[in-house]
């Protein structure tokens, strides 16, 4: 009779063990709202339960006070996954996005200059998107450059010498009126194939302000419009809106979802950007009343902040202390987050995988 007392000590040791790691892991709060991988078995059920999982989240003292960083991917495991991988962007990586209007004289040397004497590289969109969804590596301190509108070859070659300098990009917001002149189109698939333009959307009819009011007609006017005129010039998809005049709502950036866009851009000066890190507020801030909140779409991707050329220089320092204090909350919670993942993450995904 002992192995069969052995055999039901065995079984009942191991239902024991499943229980309490299925306690420890039911009794943390949420984590995020959404994520952009899968992992290996959605189905299983200690796999969802490592997706509301907590875990600390980096705070900034140097954000206004009503504005807090939101997170957005809903699996802590993936994320650690992608944060401590060697391969990709150090933890601190920071991003500010920087959007000059139609007055791009306005301090543009000064704005350009001292960015790259405090260390910042441009990048470009898809850089940026590969960096915000899976942590993908650029640059410790980065910089998404944006004119807003559309703009001649002319008006851009400002931004020219500085790809001729550095291989600086620029993001231009295009808006694709339908009465462009063709020459104008022809002009900027040159820049585009030349590489130092990165056209994307920025809505069809100039002046039009999207928000939860607008209709399904002038939604869908805005965005798939945009979608196929960059395809019939382009011939690229547009993976960013540039919310034109900076209005957005809940419909509009669903719908921009639907309809393949990964990205979103406000006009709300919040703060910059890390991965799984974006600084959104909740509520309406009376000494900003222009700034709409964003919170309450649950999707930060969709509503990323920037700061006008008239803040950059005052910003750029704040930027710069954010990224390092950021790189040193990783480096003294480093410990913790890998016992997390040990005791939270491994019985899923196996061992932390190092390159």
């Amino acid at each position: 009779m002992k192995p069969q007392v052995d055999s039901n000590k065995n079984i009942l040791y191991r239902l024991t063990t499943i229980l309490v790691i299925i306690f420890i892991l039911i009794s943390c709060e949420p984590f995020t709202t959404t994520a952009p991988e899968t992992p290996p078995d959605p189905g299983s059920e200690l796999t969802q339960t490592a997706k509301s999982s907590s875990l600390a989240v980096f705070q900034s003292k140097r954000l206004n006070p009503l504005d807090t960083p939101h997170t957005y991917i809903q699996d802590s495991c993936l994320y650690l996954i992608n944060r401590w991988n060697r391969l990709n962007a150090k933890p601190g990586t920071v991003v500010m996005i920087v959007m000059f209007n139609e007055d791009i004289l306005y301090n543009f040397d000064s704005i350009m200059n001292q960015l790259h004497a405090q260390g910042f590289k441009a990048i470009n969109t898809q850089q940026f998107l590969t960096f915000m969804e899976r942590n993908g590596k650029i640059p410790s301190r980065s910089v998404l450059i944006i004119q807003d509108n559309s703009h001649s070859a002319n008006e851009l070659k400002r931004f020219k010498d500085y790809w001729d300098l550095w291989k600086w990009p620029v993001v231009n917001g295009w808006v694709s009126e339908p009465d462009t002149p063709e020459s104008l189109w022809l002009e900027n698939i040159t820049l585009e194939n030349e590489g130092w333009v990165d056209h994307q959307a920025q809505g069809l009819i100039p002046g039009t302000v999207l928000s939860d009011d607008s209709s399904k007609t002038v939604i869908s006017r805005e965005l798939k419009g945009s979608i196929t005129a960059f395809a019939n010039h382009f011939a690229k998809n547009p993976i960013a809106v540039i919310w034109p005049g900076g209005g957005f709502g809940q419909r509009p950036a669903e719908a921009a979802r639907i309809l393949g866009y990964q990205l979103g851009f406000t006009s709300n000066a919040r703060g910059p950007v890390m991965y799984n890190w974006v600084p959104l507020a909740d509520e309406i801030d009376p000494a900003r009343p222009t700034y709409i909140p964003e919170g309450y779409i649950h999707d930060p991707l969709m509503t990323l902040p920037r700061y006008s050329q008239d803040q950059v220089l005052d910003a750029i320092d704040q930027v710069r202390l954010t990224g390092n204090e950021a790189a040193e909350f990783a480096k003294s919670n480093k410990a913790a987050e890998f016992e997390y993942y040990d005791t939270v993450c491994q019985p899923i995904y196996g061992r932390m995988p190092t390159p």
